[in-house]
């Protein structure tokens, strides 16, 4: 194992480590985003030679830190599915750890909001799934009972789920890196993986570190790669068409409100398409962010190109004050969906790929939201695999 120097970089202190010919491992966990340094964290509790390998100079910089950052309660994912499971957990794993290792964040409350009759309905359908999911204290509230919440906010009804939040990214992730460290887990940064293939029981993972070529000798490899992973499953050898696991890029655009902030609680319309809505969220310093809106794209790039006059007509069905706002564009993100356009649900892919000769190898893929929230139980979800079905 080497030490290279990086310069300052607050999340890995001065130093990260790069990795060399031909090193060995018991575990290679590919993607150091919040799903990444979680599973990766859980793994290195009870297992030695965890590596985690990053392919950006520092963790969390794509999907991880290009998002609301919020704790999502579990009402917008079908009952059953891992997604609902993942969150509904997730969510109350991450208010322990901010409670406990005093992470910031904030349990804002969420007002999901109904204009008319048929998203009334809507409404009423994720009540009933959040229920069945678990989340407890939803409440439908009528017209005058929204206006005690949110003055500003005009709708005819509202879903209220007390248990949605929000929490810096970053400040997770900071969490999941520093239990994996002091749990002997090794994060080498500016390792891209670009080869992977089985070799009797074990793998060879192999790639550049810092522009130099490497190649680790696994056990078990551990796909978290988020944007890429489709590209790593096809790596090993998996047809990503014929499985499903193709991922389809969809961008979406943020912009933040200038001025006095127009609600406190995060409000979201009821969700149309391939996202949730363009929805306001209060920040933990109470700067509210408008978005996202969600468009699919060819290339990953994180440039704002949606028009600020396209979200305030869209905030203002149920904000009509927003006219009132200033808004500058903020950032933009990129979600990996395994539904392409038009396509409806499909939900979180987490698989032991043993059963196509591939023992040892974990696929996860299609973590998009609520991969944030559910990030601390995806850890346990696949530490429990790897525990049950491959520890040797």
């Amino acid at each position: 194992m080497l030490l290279k120097e990086t310069g300052v970089n607050k999340n890995l202190s001065a130093y990260a480590f790069t990795v060399s010919l031909m090193e060995e491992a018991n575990i290679v966990v590919i993607g150091a985003g919040v799903v990444g340094l979680a599973v990766a964290a859980k793994l290195s509790e009870r297992n030695e030679g965890v590596y985690i390998l990053e392919r950006n100079a520092k963790f969390g910089q794509e999907t991880s830190t290009h998002n609301s950052g919020v704790i999502h309660s579990g009402i917008h994912y079908p009952p059953g599915s891992l997604k609902a499971k993942l969150c509904v957990k997730g969510n109350l794993m991450i208010y322990e750890i901010c409670e406990k290792y005093k992470t910031p964040y904030k349990k804002l409350g969420k007002l999901t909001v109904a204009i008319g009759e048929e998203e009334i309905e809507e409404l009423e359908k994720l009540k009933r799934w959040g229920e069945e999911n678990g989340v407890e204290g939803l409440k439908v509230l009528e017209k005058e009972d929204v206006k005690r919440f949110e003055p500003n906010v005009e709708v005819e009804k509202a879903l209220y789920s007390p248990s949605t939040g929000i929490v810096e990214p970053d400040e997770l992730m900071n969490y999941f890196y520093a239990k994996a460290s002091q749990n002997g887990a090794v994060l080498a940064t500016r390792t891209e993986v670009t080869g992977l293939r089985k070799i009797g029981d074990d793998y060879e993972v192999s790639g550049t570190s810092f522009g130099e070529k490497f190649a680790i000798k696994a056990k078990s490899v551990i796909n978290c790669a988020g944007l890429y992973s489709d590209k790593i499953a096809m790596l090993i050898g998996l047809d990503v068409e014929k499985l499903g696991y193709k991922l389809h890029y969809c961008k979406g655009d943020y912009f933040r409100l200038i001025g006095k902030p127009p609600v406190k609680m995060l409000v979201y319309p009821v969700p149309k398409g391939p996202g949730l809505g363009i929805h306001l969220t209060p920040d933990l310093a109470g700067v509210v962010k408008l978005g996202p809106n969600a468009y699919y794209v060819d290339n990953i790039s994180y440039e704002v190109r949606s028009n600020e006059e396209e979200f305030r007509e869209d905030v203002k069905r149920f904000l009509p004050c927003i006219t009132n706002y200033q808004l500058t564009s903020d950032f933009a993100g990129v979600r990996p969906k395994l539904q392409g356009p038009g396509e409806g649900f499909r939900d979180f892919v987490i698989r032991h790929e043993a059963d196509r000769g591939l023992f040892g190898f974990i696929n996860l893929i299609g973590i998009e939201s609520p991969g944030l929230t559910a990030a601390p139980a995806i850890g346990e979800f696949v530490s429990e695999i790897y525990e049950n079905e491959i520890k040797r």
